[in-house]
């Protein structure tokens, strides 16, 4: 019966013990219900209580919103339009940076007390959840236009009583993005008022748009001490959520050639003492000790276990990574990096939403709206359910709480099961 209060869910590495979920399902068959939104987002649903808690780009009236639906009956409890019209670099568009994305891309978080929604264009807000809003404003305004080359896309962490954010970015304007010698930092904000509490600087000796990352800070107690683990810029780190400083650094993936187009999207995911953080493009995933000392493993080059999009999930010794240009989807023993099994994903089209591991099973969805459900022992297939009909760029991970799916497509949010 856990909630989902964050984009990767109740242990933030896509996992979860609910059980009894469904198979196979349908638009019209296996459905609780299905709400209907203005527009598409690529947030993961966050569910707390009652409340489920979704974006939507509008394109129609260039609004970004900020939705709370009944868990029980998908009704819309409230809503906020709450986007400034913030155009970073003067673009004319309030709600995308261009054709191939918009702002509806960070994930919501909730911590029961508070709500925060967050829109690629630097707005950000939070609620009470029942939809007083406690304070709003926009990071683009007040730190400088981000310098990324794609739309911003990292969610935000509610953890101990502070609101997280990283911004790894580029050192210097990209087009008429970013002013100046734009920095790279991890900023700490009071969930109650919006108001800093510190932002600490991280440098990379990353080139061009290999400084970007589009992850989300990741909480974990390393040898019972606490700490917020941040993948991007060549590098992954350990960071003090007091105060933001560097616990430890290991790196690099980007060695050998010096890219500099590695942006990196995927989170790192943490598991059995190691922090799993998957290069770019076709490269290799790297496990990395926890403590910065040293590579535990890598995957093979050119093997099917890498992912250029997705975030791996993991769950009881296995991490299982979801390959978007490989369309492959295997499960890697965690400790030595051995691969338990590795089957192809049955789809033209590729899978940018996150896998999904809960009640024995993994769910991924693709770009066209598709459920594939696998046995998370074997790999074997289980169901294919077509969930959009008119199926296009669907890019948000599942989320599973109260023993439902909760699964977003271009215009509707589905809970599926009993």
């Amino acid at each position: 019966m856990q909630d989902w209060m964050n984009w990767r869910g109740p242990s933030y590495n896509g996992s979860t013990e609910a059980k009894s979920l469904p198979v196979k399902f349908s638009p019209t068959e296996g459905i609780k219900w299905a709400a209907t939104l203005p527009g598409p987002t690529a947030a993961t649903p966050i569910v707390q209580g009652g409340n489920v808690y979704i974006t939507a780009a509008d394109i129609d009236k260039q609004q970004l919103v900020a939705y709370c639906l009944d868990r029980s009956t998908g009704k819309i409890k409230w809503q906020d339009a709450m986007g400034s019209g913030y155009q970073p670099g003067g673009q004319g568009n309030k709600v995308r940076l261009d054709e191939r994305s918009h702002y509806a891309a960070p994930s919501p978080v909730t911590d029961g007390k508070r709500v925060v929604f967050f829109f690629g264009n630097g707005d950000l807000a939070a609620f009470t959840p029942a939809g007083k809003k406690l304070w709003q404003r926009n990071l683009q305004r007040d730190y400088g236009d981000f310098a990324f080359q794609w739309t911003f896309s990292s969610s935000p962490l509610l953890w101990r009583e502070k609101l997280y954010i990283q911004i790894l970015q580029r050192n210097q304007p990209v087009g008429p993005r970013g002013k100046g010698k734009p920095e790279s930092f991890l900023l700490a904000l009071n969930p109650n008022t919006g108001v800093e509490l510190w932002r600490s600087v991280r440098p990379s000796d990353a080139i061009m748009e290999s400084r970007e990352s589009y992850g989300t800070p990741v909480p974990q107690l390393v040898n019972g001490k606490p700490q917020l683990i941040i993948s991007g810029g060549d590098v992954v780190s350990g960071h003090d959520p007091e105060n933001g400083k560097e616990l430890w650094r290991w790196g690099t993936w980007n060695e050998a050639h010096r890219e500099a187009y590695w942006r990196q999207v995927p989170s790192a995911v943490v598991g059995d003492g190691v922090v799993m953080v998957c290069a770019p493009k076709r490269a290799p995933v790297y496990a990395a000790k926890l403590d910065g000392s040293g590579l535990a493993w890598k995957s093979e080059e050119r093997g099917n276990v890498t992912s250029d999009v997705p975030t791996p999930c993991f769950a009881q010794g296995k991490f299982y990574v979801l390959s978007d240009v490989k369309k492959s989807l295997s499960c890697v023993e965690s400790k030595a990096g051995s691969i338990v099994w590795s089957v192809p994903t049955p789809s033209r089209q590729m899978c940018w939403g996150s896998p999904t591991l809960a009640d024995g099973k993994l769910y991924v969805i693709d770009l066209n709206g598709v459920v594939f459900v696998f046995e998370a022992t074997t790999g074997k297939l289980l169901a294919e359910n077509p969930m959009d009909t008119e199926g296009s760029d669907i890019r948000s991970s599942i989320a599973v709480a109260y023993n439902n799916l909760f699964i977003r497509t271009k215009d509707k949010l589905y809970c599926v099961g009993k």
